[in-house]
């Protein structure tokens, strides 16, 4: 969630925020703005609107410069609205208000330009002390206390005044800053949301970059310093430099690595799907054979050096992440307790570090996150630690993010980039990680045979022609999808290792299409949610032919014996038969242990078809975003 891009530079770079903007979009917004040093003011444009709109409007007003930030924000503190929208202005002492020019969103004032990721969490108490000075405030961010804080700390030096801001910040923030009286200048920071440094190439060598994600700067340089935790960097043409800040609170010179990152820059293109939600979903066979490419054989190497030892270490797994994240780990915990044998807790990673828990230092600790940047699990691995748990691992889709950094071993998958929020093939790709990682345990643990192992890695590697099999169901989900339309509530059951994937396809029906829907274990109906199975309540069923089946068909009576309207994604050989009140698509194959990844693609077509009947947006989601970098 937000997007933070900067640039100094001698040339125009409003194109440049305006793209790097774009490649941010996924992410999810309800704001954007840009904001440059031009004709020794500063002038800003903000928008309620899409970037599209915002690149119309500053094209209309002429706003360009060498020098600027721009942002896409997700609402926490304030409305989506325009006054609300980043970049934000500092408004000292002896600001009039009409000495703030404004036409349109764009505007003229301050001295201070600012965008921050993140959350403020003393921002009351600032702001307080700010309007007792004279400031005044025009909106309800907490953003705008930190514009007003470099202000109030600046002495001439933008960088020493950032550095002496985030030292009384408390919370988790990513900043860019520019100020009227140091053209070609750029200061940004970072405390618990990601940032990176861009270096300019080519003919372009004497320019420099500020960015929440490398993605934004894909086209522009490929040359990425990834910023750590309590870092201040001044970017100027030609030069930038590194501080961070000590335990005692001063700030030292360090240097960073400056790495090349292949940012695909085309991964985004849309091509000839409707929405980049249905293109992930069709393009989960490529992305489970990308992530299993690498995978000669079963071994605990495949999560790193080191990893044998430490999985003989260890005598339980404690899997933390967050949404559809947290939905594969529970069908993980099934996997590492039946195949390798192993004690497993799932926590919702927001959750887990507010609570006490018991913790074990045998245990290995594994996070899953798609963007490797999620602002819950990564607190919630950094508290797993603190409590003497240092056998870290993730399960992750981008390689060079904070999570795959802060851990002790990973498996990257090779989901590519997911546009769409609500998460499809980033979710299968996860599963398959978590079952090689399952495999691997059981190997060390002596749980897994050569003939296991060979079973196992057979089943995978066919993975992606099953799936295909079942995308070619989607003409029977679309003709479902009219019918589910038209509800405003929906019931989905699941026994065993499938109700996680119950939950997962029930997230996704609300997510994108606005529905209400619930997912239950199907032999919880029992004891409360039949109460509401009428014939205006869609139920649906989850159905693999696995030791639950007949239990299953025994809910699904219940289910009929009220009145209730069934819709069941069976195996076929499950001898569930259409009929009134019935309906029936059959899976192309039984799966075995691999059977949720299977099942999950149908819910992921019928969530998608239905929000389409509906008219939503499917991409972009009212009140969600793509990477959750806030608690």
């Amino acid at each position: 969630m937000c997007g933070i891009v900067g640039a100094v530079s001698t040339r125009n770079i409003v194109p440049i925020l305006i793209e790097g903007l774009k490649r941010l979009e996924y992410r999810g917004y309800d704001s954007c703005g840009v904001a440059v040093h031009q004709g020794g003011e500063l002038r800003r444009a903000r928008s309620t609107a899409r970037v599209a709109e915002l690149e119309a409007e500053v094209a209309r007003d002429t706003v360009q410069g060498g020098t600027g930030i721009a942002h896409t924000r997700w609402a926490t503190h304030g409305a989506p609205l325009v006054h609300n929208a980043h970049p934000h202005f500092s408004r000292g002492p002896g600001v009039s208000e009409a000495q703030v020019a404004v036409s349109g969103g764009t505007a003229r004032s301050g001295r201070i330009a600012l965008v921050h990721n993140g959350i403020i969490e003393n921002h009351d108490e600032l702001r307080t002390e700010l309007v007792a000075r004279g400031y005044v405030f025009n909106s309800q961010t907490d953003t705008e206390v930190i514009a007003h804080l470099v202000d109030h700390l600046y002495d001439g030096d933008l960088f020493d005044a950032v550095q002496r801001a985030t030292a009384r910040l408390r919370g988790a923030f990513a900043i860019g800053v520019f100020c009227r009286d140091e053209p070609h200048r750029v200061v940004g920071a970072r405390e618990g949301s990601p940032l990176v440094l861009g270096v300019g190439t080519g003919d372009h060598a004497g320019e420099t970059f500020l960015a929440s994600d490398a993605m934004a700067l894909a086209g522009v340089t490929d040359q990425i310093v990834y910023l750590e935790e309590g870092d201040v960097v001044d970017l100027q043409l030609g030069k930038q430099w590194v501080t961070q800040r000590t335990a005692s609170g001063e700030h030292r010179p360090v240097q960073r690595e400056v790495r090349t990152v292949q940012a695909h820059s085309g991964a985004a293109e849309l091509g000839p799907y409707r929405h980049y939600m249905q293109k992930e979903i069709f393009e989960q066979p490529r992305a489970i054979a990308d992530t299993l490419d690498a995978v000669p054989g079963i071994s605990p190497e495949l999560f790193g050096d080191g990893a044998h030892r430490i999985f003989k270490e260890v005598d339980s797994v404690l899997i933390l992440a967050c949404g559809t994240s947290y939905y594969a780990g529970s069908v993980a915990k099934y996997w590492l307790e039946s195949i390798a044998r192993i004690p497993t807790s799932v926590e919702v990673a927001s959750e887990y570090r507010y609570r006490d828990s018991v913790p074990n230092p045998r245990t290995l600790v594994v996070t899953i996150t798609q963007s490797g940047e999620t602002a819950d699990t990564l607190a919630a691995l950094k508290h797993a630690r603190a409590l003497g748990m240092a056998h870290t691992l993730t399960v992750c889709n981008v390689a060079t993010s904070a999570m795959v950094r802060e851990c002790r071993l990973a498996y990257i998958t090779r989901a590519g980039v997911e546009i769409g929020v609500a998460s499809t093939k980033a979710f299968s790709t996860q599963l398959v990680g978590l079952f090689l990682l399952t495999l691997a345990l059981a190997q060390t643990r002596g749980h897994l045979t050569d003939a296991q192992e060979a079973e196992h890695l057979k089943a995978l590697r066919h993975l992606p022609v099953a799936v295909q099999a079942v995308l070619a169901l989607e003409p029977q989900v679309i003709a479902w999808s009219q019918e589910f339309a038209r509800k405003e509530n929906a019931l989905f059951l699941g026994r065993g290792l499938h109700y996680p994937i119950a939950l997962e396809g029930a997230l996704k029906l609300k997510e994108i299409s606005y529905i209400h829907a619930e997912a239950y274990p199907a032999g919880e109906l029992k004891h409360g949610p039949l109460a509401l199975v009428t014939a205006e309540m869609p139920v649906v069923t989850v159905a693999p032919n696995d030791a639950l089946l007949e239990k299953l068909k025994s809910n699904l009576q219940e289910v009929r014996a009220r009145g209730g309207e069934l819709f069941v994604f069976a195996d076929a050989d499950t001898r569930i038969e259409s009929g009134e009140g019935l309906h029936v698509i059959r899976m192309p194959e039984h799966y075995g242990a691999l059977s949720p990844i299977l099942h999950v693609v149908p819910l992921q077509l019928l969530a998608y078809h239905t929000a389409c009947a509906r008219g939503t947006d499917v991409d972009k989601p009212r009140n969600l975003a793509k990477s959750v970098t806030v608690e």
